[in-house]
């Protein structure tokens, strides 16, 4: 080879030692091998990049196993003046490519869920890739101010766990600083929750959630991205005077969606919708001349409704209170008592049972209260009332008078 041949060789050979990759960059190569002395990776220059066994030590057990030859991956550049290769760090890509996606998502001011992993005095501790991202208390909306340390710290164990939503809101590579928060989050986050959830939703979908407020109108339930409202008349077949008598907060349950209004974003709900309908099967439990116990629940002026089970009513006519003529059904039965009566009609379509006092008979009637009163001695926490023994005594009266007639 001549001189001339020698020196454009080696000129060739400088040039390419002068691309080089620095110290800092991020390459991207091939792994041309795998083996004891760690990963050798093509990076297109005269030198072959080497990622040493320290190194993917740090790299996890799924990541580890990924690694093929003949595979395209980002490496770090950590020393390019070892006379044989390269060391770089695929750990340290990794690292990098989390600093670039969390100063995307704080530029985009994106919200994605977070897991707690663990927490400390000032605040809680979140995964960010292979990151660690740190909620100041004061961006926790568990978290109040003034609350004091040890209860602090007691909210702070309980959110360990818990998914919330978060924004990024710092970021610092040099001081290896990833703030994000929940409170800047939320309301934005259940904002696009709500709308996504009301989106997807169709009339008669039934779904399960849970009880997050009661009101005197019925409770609000918490769809997993929206509250929906169960009316207090979809929450039973039988009537109620507060939802607090059926469900609490806290309680998981089964609804249908009733209607939904998405421009103004309202959901409404029925419990008793899916539940079975007492009426359907009420001919399987009652059957006309059967004696049942009532509750008296309304007065009319043409009689009274009495509950003889949750969800089904019957029709005490002002005809059925007594053998004589009653001008005032509160003088024969009054709201809240419980009556001896006999079902003198059923209508299961139309849902509608007849009931009867007058029909009745005194032997009835005194069978009836002997058994009450000897249960009454035995639970003091039901008696029967005294304004109920003395109607059924006018009834007995009644009955035995005409009986003798």
């Amino acid at each position: 080879m001549s001189s001339e041949d020698t020196t454009s060789l080696q000129e060739l050979l400088d040039q390419h030692d002068y691309e080089l990759p620095e110290v800092g960059d991020i390459r991207k190569g091939i792994i041309v091998a795998i083996n004891s002395q760690g990963v050798i990776v093509d990076l297109g220059s005269k030198r072959d990049g080497l990622v040493q066994p320290s190194d993917l030590s740090k790299l996890t057990d799924e990541d580890r196993a990924a690694l093929k030859v003949n595979d395209e991956i980002p490496v770090y550049v950590v020393n390019n003046e070892q006379p044989d290769s390269v060391i770089v760090s695929i750990h340290m890509a990794q690292l990098n490519q989390d600093w670039i996606d969390a100063e995307t998502k704080m530029e985009s001011g994106e919200i994605d869920e977070y897991e707690i992993i663990g927490y400390n005095k000032g605040g809680a501790i979140v995964p960010f890739g292979r990151l660690r991202g740190f909620v100041p208390a004061s961006h926790l909306t568990d978290l109040t101010p003034g609350m004091s340390d040890r209860k602090r710290q007691q909210r702070l164990a309980k959110l360990r766990g818990e998914k919330l939503p978060m924004k990024v809101i710092e970021v610092d590579r040099r001081r290896r600083r990833l703030v994000l928060s929940q409170r800047d989050a939320q309301k934005e986050w259940e904002e696009k929750r709500k709308s996504e959830l009301l989106e997807s939703l169709n009339e008669g979908d039934v779904l399960k959630g849970t009880i997050s407020g009661l009101r005197d109108f019925g409770v609000f339930v918490d769809l997993g991205g929206a509250d929906g409202l169960v009316h207090i008349s979809e929450l039973a077949w039988h009537r109620i005077d507060h939802p607090r008598e059926v469900v609490k907060v806290g309680d998981e349950i089964e609804v249908v969606v009733l209607k939904l209004d998405r421009e103004e974003q309202r959901i409404s709900l029925s419990r008793k919708q899916v539940m079975a309908n007492p009426w359907d099967s009420v001919e399987d439990r009652y059957q006309v001349n059967q004696l049942v116990e009532g509750k008296i629940t309304r007065i009319l002026d043409y009689g009274a409704f009495a509950e003889i089970e949750p969800g089904i009513e019957g029709l005490l006519h002002v005809s059925q209170l007594s053998r004589t003529n009653v001008e005032n059904v509160s003088e024969v039965v009054k709201e809240g008592e419980t009556h001896l009566l006999r079902i003198v009609s059923i209508d299961p379509n139309r849902q509608r049972i007849g009931l009867s006092l007058k029909a009745v008979t005194a032997q009835e009637q005194i069978e009836w209260m002997a058994q009450h009163m000897a249960q009454s001695e035995s639970d003091e926490d039901e008696v029967v009332d005294d304004e109920a023994v003395a109607a059924a005594e006018t009834a007995v009266a009644d009955s035995a008078v005409t009986e003798e007639e």
